[in-house]
């Protein structure tokens, strides 16, 4: 007989996707047909990958559950499954509130899911799930999930209360898969983990993702390589000379420093300084020439004052991050600051603060973006839109990043790189024409 349809919507963040593409290849492998994000689900299997990170998240998947179990109710869809950050943490509460759902399951057992539809055959072996997937991103760059968890406990943060303890996975399983990844068409690879820069210290008793970057680099077919979410206390600097010595390492870092002020810093359990991230920034633009650093910013937070806001805001006119995003704060119960710390600061002034924080790093990010017209970059190109081919520089990550619109007066191939000349700027964006095919 033949297998249904299992059609998977994941929500939040990238790391999520790639268990969402974990588990859409065990279904395939068990003979299921699998959609990702499919709009309008008839008749089929539902799987909610749910993010459980700050409220908003919470909200959005938790409407996205009830959306769902509306459409089963309508006949719309047979059977409803939750996984992911949202059931892991609140499991119990969620089986009581919304008993429509066919089943629950955690961050971390979604293989049971297959299982539990009768699927019992299926004998999936750890490393064949590290590196087997279906891809759901772009052919020529997949997400690469390096670790699971944080041991960094910021006063903020419920993640290591949804993931636990920093998790390496073995230098030899991620260079089986980025090999892997290349036979599939991938050439750029986005390392992602809660906290990458902690990586190998539980395995292997020292930091060893300069180790790690550096011999993906020498995996012929790979041709970028972009690091995303380090932590600025206890920096590995050797990265840095692997990021100045490797071309195929993007110059691009995204790092969240949260804050500035001292006094912010350490009511949020930073266990760093406000000169210690200076000097990391200086150390970092000074070993890495043109290095493009991606931080997120946080208002708001439980005792910030106005003058704890002007630090940060006279910092960042100073810093002059190329990429920048900023959130105000929101309670995340269970977390330190939540059970210690009274959400002190009015709504309308965290609004008022990320505004104005948002306005000053638009101007920055305008400057920054002009500067680069004339120049000729490696762009790769993403997709077609319209009258544009739509792609992105070693300094843009997809889908958060300004791109490059290059007119569609020529026809060029999706996933191919070009040497493009800049030759137009937005406050985000920039337009080029190509000059030649990269090579």
């Amino acid at each position: 007989m033949k297998k249904p349809t299992v059609d998977i919507i994941t929500m939040g963040c990238s790391k999520n996707l790639v268990d969402s593409e974990r588990l859409m290849a065990l279904f395939e492998r068990a003979g299921y047909r699998c959609t990702h994000d499919s709009e309008d689900p008839q008749g089929e299997i539902v799987v909610v990958n749910t993010c459980g990170f700050i409220a908003d998240a919470k909200e959005e998947s938790i409407n996205t559950i009830l959306e769902f179990v509306q459409a089963k109710a309508e006949g719309k869809v047979r059977r409803l499954y939750v996984m992911g950050c949202l059931s892991e943490r609140y499991l119990a509460d969620l089986e009581a509130e919304i008993p429509e759902v066919d089943g629950w399951y955690g961050k971390f057992n979604f293989k049971e899911l297959v299982n539990d539809l009768a699927v019992s055959s299926l004998n999936a072996q750890r490393s064949t799930l590290n590196a087997y997937r279906h891809l759901t991103t772009p052919r020529h760059y997949a997400y690469l999930k390096i670790s699971e968890g944080c041991d960094r406990h910021c006063a903020y943060c419920a993640i290591p209360l949804i993931t636990g303890k920093h998790q390496s996975r073995p230098i030899e399983d991620i260079l089986d898969e980025v090999r892997w990844l290349v036979s599939q068409g991938v050439k750029e690879l986005q390392v992602i983990a809660q906290e990458l820069t902690y990586y190998g210290v539980d395995l292997y008793g020292e930091q060893r993702i300069a180790e790690l970057v550096e011999r993906m680099a020498e995996i012929e077919g790979v041709e970028w390589i972009r690091l995303h979410y380090a932590y600025p206390a206890h920096f590995p600097t050797d990265l840095l000379r692997v990021m100045r010595e490797k071309s195929n390492v993007c110059k691009y870092l995204d790092i969240a420093l949260q804050h500035i002020s001292d006094h912010v810093l350490s009511r949020m359990n930073r266990h760093v300084t406000k000169q210690q991230t200076i000097d990391l920034l200086q150390l970092m633009r000074r070993e890495v020439p043109g290095l493009h650093i991606r931080t997120t910013l946080m208002v708001g937070f439980p005792g910030e004052t106005e003058e704890d806001f002007q630090e940060l805001i006279d910092f960042t006119k100073w810093a002059r991050f190329e990429r920048m995003g900023a959130f105000a704060y929101s309670e995340e119960d269970g977390t330190y600051s939540a059970d210690h710390y009274a959400d002190d600061v009015p709504e309308e002034v965290k609004q008022r603060r990320l505004d104005r924080l948002m306005r000053v790093q638009q101007n920055i990010s305008a400057e920054i973006e002009a500067a680069k017209v004339g120049q000729v970059l490696k762009v790769v190109v993403d997709r077609l839109e319209g009258n544009y081919y739509i792609g992105r520089s070693e300094y843009c990550s997809p889908e958060v990043d300004p791109e490059v619109l290059i007119a569609a007066d020529r026809e060029l191939t999706i996933g191919k790189f070009y040497q493009v000349r800049i030759t137009d700027s937005e406050e985000f964006d920039l337009y080029g024409e190509v000059v030649c095919l990269y090579e």
